[in-house]
C-alpha cells in the first residue's frame, strides 16, 4: 500500500470515529435532556436538594404487609366500618413505600378508607437523595400500572374490602403515578396528586373519566406556575373534571418527613381540601 493510501485510509478512520463520538454525544446530550425534563427542567442534584428525609420514625403501623401483583403492599383498614369500604390506591414519593407512607395510609384508614399502599420500587427503600434517584430510575412504567391495576383490582374484590368507590393518593412521584393511574383506571372514582408531574397531552388526558384534585406549591421549583397553568387548561380541553389548588409553598410541603420544606399550615389545608373531595366521591 502506497504512503498516500495510508495516509487516507487512516484520515478516513479518524473521520468515523469523530463521526462515532459526536453520534453518543449527542445520544448523551438527548439523554440528559430528556432526564431534566422528567424532573422538571433541573439537574438531579437541583432535584436532589428538594428532597430530605428527616430521621425520626413514623408513628407505629397499623395496618399489615399484603402482596399485589408480586409486588408488597400495605394494607390500612377502618375500625367498626360496614362492607363495601370506600378504597384508596396509596402511592409513595420517591422514597419508596417507608413507615412515613404507611402512616398516611394508617391516616386514610382513621377516615374510614380501606388505604392501599403500593410498591413501584421493587422493594427498595431509600434513605439517601441518591438512593432515592437510583430507584426512581429503575421504574418500570408498565410494571407500575400493572401493580396499581392489580391494586385496585383488590379494593374491589377482596373479602376484607369490597370497594365499591375507589380513588388514589400520591406525592410527588407518587403524585405523577397517581395521576397516570388515573388515566390507565377508568372505574376510579377519585384522584388527588400532591405536586407531582403534570402530562399535559390533551388525548392522553382524556381517558381520565374521574375528577382529579391537583394540589401544587406556588414555591415549586420542579413544576413552574406556568406548567400547573399549562396542566389546568389540559384538563379543561380534555374534558375532565378537576380542581387546582396552589399554596404559598415549595416543592414536598405536605411532608412532615422532610424538614426545611414542610409547611404544616399548607399541609393542613391541603389534608382537609383533599380529605372532603375523597369524602365527596367515594362516600356516596
Amino acid at each position: 500500500m502506497s504512503l498516500r493510501m495510508m495516509l487516507g485510509c487512516a484520515a478516513l478512520v479518524l473521520l468515523s470515529l469523530g463521526g462515532c463520538a459526536s453520534k453518543q454525544g449527542a445520544e448523551q446530550g438527548a439523554l440528559e435532556v430528556d432526564r431534566r425534563e422528567e424532573l422538571g427542567g433541573l439537574t438531579e442534584k437541583e432535584f436532589q436538594a428538594m428532597h430530605e428525609l428527616k430521621a425520626e420514625a413514623a408513628p407505629p403501623r397499623k395496618g399489615q404487609m399484603v402482596e399485589i401483583a408480586g409486588a408488597r403492599a400495605y394494607l390500612s383498614l377502618p375500625e367498626k366500618v360496614h362492607k363495601p369500604i370506600p378504597g384508596v390506591i396509596v402511592v409513595h414519593e420517591w422514597w419508596g413505600l417507608n413507615e412515613h407512607i404507611m402512616h398516611w395510609a394508617d391516616r386514610l384508614a382513621a377516615q374510614g378508607y380501606a388505604a392501599l399502599a403500593v410498591d413501584l420500587y421493587g422493594g427498595k427503600v431509600a434513605t439517601t437523595p441518591e438512593e432515592a434517584m437510583a430507584a426512581m430510575k429503575t421504574v418500570d412504567p408498565k410494571r407500575s400500572r400493572e401493580i396499581l391495576q392489580a391494586a385496585h383490582q383488590y379494593l374491589m374484590t377482596s373479602s376484607r374490602v369490597q370497594s365499591t368507590h375507589t380513588g388514589v393518593i400520591g406525592w410527588c412521584f407518587g403524585g405523577a403515578w397517581a395521576l397516570r393511574a388515573g388515566m390507565a383506571i377508568p372505574e376510579l372514582n377519585a384522584v388527588v396528586m400532591y405536586y407531582g408531574k403534570p402530562v399535559l397531552n390533551v388525548d392522553e388526558l382524556k381517558a381520565i373519566k374521574a375528577p382529579v384534585l391537583g394540589i401544587f406549591g406556588s414555591k415549586d421549583e420542579s413544576i413552574p406556575n406556568d406548567v400547573v397553568e399549562e396542566f389546568d387548561e389540559a384538563l379543561s380541553d380534555a374534558g375532565v373534571a378537576h380542581r387546582i389548588l396552589k399554596y404559598d409553598a415549595p416543592h414536598a410541603f405536605a411532608n412532615p418527613s422532610s424538614p426545611g420544606r414542610y409547611n404544616a399550615e399548607a399541609a393542613a389545608a391541603a389534608w382537609e381540601q383533599a380529605k372532603a373531595f375523597l369524602a365527596e366521591h367515594l362516600k356516596q
